[in-house]
């Protein structure tokens, strides 16, 4: 998988995720093999760049491998500024948000709401592209709604303005994340263009990452919600994908992963934060390994110091109910 002059250490991309894809969250995807980790959407407001919550988006500190940040906003000058100066922060590539399908984004015409304005999207596209020496993707989905899919149009607008890579979310923007995704669209767009198509959207297997691979010809695969309490899947797909047998974690060293992600949690956003943010991380930790009796979440959700917290998750290891295959 080749985007620009990076060529990419295998084809499975962490999806960048609003709350979750942090400097702590790719780190650890980065160190199970993910092959390129997206930053949580980045605002191009020019008021927001200096905000603490910008900077802490575009952190860098600590990670290995390429520097992708994702952008949103509907304006093309100052998308393209703020392309810019994500360039001169350290981003190796920039990532175009037309893909957000949450309400509070569509509501002002950014994300997926763009896929209505093609016009609009042209110039974007061709701002980004003009403002920075380094590759710039997109990520979108197949269109508005069922009866608007115009991903192919989208991309062959992409393609002319000089997009590196195109990532597919195989639904529609009123889909949101219900139903299934569907990759016919995907296998249209990838037929059509000449520049590398990754396809995201329910892949959470590798028997599914193989079905829609060779389905949709995709270059690539993007992991979302999948990784969510599971960041080893990146190992997992890769071992299955290059035809080996899969080397499951044990719970002991599932154990050292989580007590590693929640240290780095409290490093990087401090005590109070960093509890905050590792409540949702541990919930899914514990939604993949099995059951918690609900007052032990309760606990540990009202836990507020570090050590408090990872004490109670450590203890918790032997309160689960593991899930039956």
């Amino acid at each position: 998988m080749q985007i620009g002059p990076y060529q990419l250490p295998n084809n499975i991309i962490l999806a960048p995720m609003a709350g979750i894809t942090d400097n702590p969250f790719r780190r650890l995807c980065s160190q199970f093999g993910a092959g390129l980790t997206v930053s949580e959407m980045v605002i191009s407001n020019s008021g927001l760049q200096q905000h603490p919550r910008t900077l802490k988006k575009t952190d860098y500190s600590g990670e290995k491998g390429l520097r992708s940040v994702q952008i949103l906003g509907t304006e093309p000058q100052q998308m393209a500024a703020a392309a810019r100066l994500n360039q001169d922060r350290g981003a190796q590539i920039i990532d175009i948000n037309m893909g957000c399908p949450a309400k509070k984004v569509c509501s002002v015409a950014a994300g997926s709401a763009l896929l209505k304005d093609e016009g609009l999207v042209e110039r974007i596209l061709a701002a980004v592209v003009k403002a920075v020496e380094v590759p710039v993707t997109l990520k979108i989905r197949t269109g508005w709604d069922l009866a608007n899919r115009n991903a192919l149009k989208i991309a062959k607008i992409a393609e002319g303005c000089g997009i590196q890579a195109l990532t597919i979310h195989g639904r529609s923007r009123a889909c949101k994340f219900n139903g299934q995704a569907e990759y016919d669209t995907i296998r249209q767009v990838k037929r059509q263009v000449n520049i590398p198509v990754i396809a995201n959207g329910d892949i959470n297997n590798a028997e599914k990452a193989r079905q829609v691979l060779d389905y949709t010809g995709a270059d690539a695969i993007m992991i979302g919600r999948a990784a969510q309490g599971r960041p080893w899947i990146f190992r997992e797909l890769h071992q299955q994908l290059s035809g080996n047998d899969i080397s499951p974690l044990s719970l002991s060293e599932i154990k050292t992963v989580i007590n590693q992600h929640l240290d780095n949690l409290y490093s990087f956003y401090g005590a109070t934060s960093g509890v905050r943010i590792a409540r949702k991380h541990i919930g899914w930790y514990f939604d993949q390994l099995g059951s918690l009796p609900s007052e032990q979440k309760t606990i540990i959700n009202q836990a507020q110091e570090p050590a408090q917290q990872l004490a109670l998750v450590n203890a918790s290891f032997t309160s689960i109910t593991p899930r039956v295959a």
